[in-house]
């Protein structure tokens, strides 16, 4: 039982197939008490969601882009819980314009869209937790390898490097507290999201042929256990660090 006793935060599950849902459901199997978030019309997809894990758990509303709701979620999390243990982000988006290689064609509105909700919601969720980690704790992102462009995926990718250099800043401050912050770089999976972006065959393409572990595309669970491990106190010494979860292909060479 890893998380025996823990609280844990975790956003970005909107259906079964998220990572997030499957990293909540590992979470409960291994003791933790969850609460979840979800906003607007994905609400209801994600409360239908969280009736097939294995405990019941509370949805909250958070547009991490309104600093109204992450006040309310703080707010929330100390009077029901009092203090938090650990927080799951998966959380990101790109508007249309921004994806499928229209990189030289995306406007800065939509660039600043997709730095805000996928890298600087990182930071907004780490202030949210850290007042409520009174004894350490863990923040996990999920992240897709951003040392390298990938087909189509233009300013996400730019977003994911911006991710990672705010994983690294936030355990540069939040270390003194007791509170690590690291991503798990995950191969590509299919979920809703990765079904949005342009070209995401290709990418599927590279791991079936590169990557020495293998790849199952449709395997959520390697995922879920690094997450769950990084959420435990099983890495008292890690922060800053990013863990590939994608069969070794980071690894590789062409």
């Amino acid at each position: 039982m890893l998380l025996a006793g823990k609280r844990v935060l975790v956003t970005g599950v909107l259906t079964e197939s998220s990572i997030a849902f499957s990293v909540a459901r590992l979470a409960q199997e291994q003791g933790a008490e969850i609460a979840l978030t979800s906003f607007g019309r994905a609400m209801s997809v994600t409360q239908r969601a969280v009736k097939r894990l294995p405990c019941e758990a509370e949805v909250l509303e958070l547009d991490v882009t309104d600093p109204d709701h992450l006040a309310d979620l703080g707010d929330h999390l100390t009077q029901q819980w009092g203090r938090l243990d650990g927080v799951l982000h998966a959380v990101a988006f790109a508007p249309e314009t921004c994806l499928g290689g229209r990189f030289l064609e995306s406007g800065w509105d939509d660039v600043a869209t997709t730095l805000h909700v996928s890298a600087y919601s990182l930071k907004a969720l780490a202030d949210v937790a850290a007042p409520l980690m009174h004894d350490g704790g863990a923040i996990v992102g999920l992240d897709f390898d951003a040392r390298q462009a990938w087909p189509q995926y233009d300013w996400m990718g730019v977003a994911k490097a911006a991710l990672e250099s705010t994983s690294r800043y936030l355990a540069r401050y939040l270390g003194p507290k007791g509170i690590r912050v690291n991503l798990v770089c995950a191969g590509p999976v299919r979920t809703v999201a990765a079904r949005g972006i342009p070209g995401f065959s290709e990418v599927e393409d590279i791991w079936s042929t590169r990557a020495p572990l293998g790849w199952d595309v449709d395997g959520r669970d390697p995922v879920a256990r690094a997450c769950v491990a990084l959420l435990s106190d099983w890495f008292p010494a890690t922060t800053g660090e990013m863990v590939h979860v994608d069969g070794g292909l980071h690894a590789m060479g062409a």
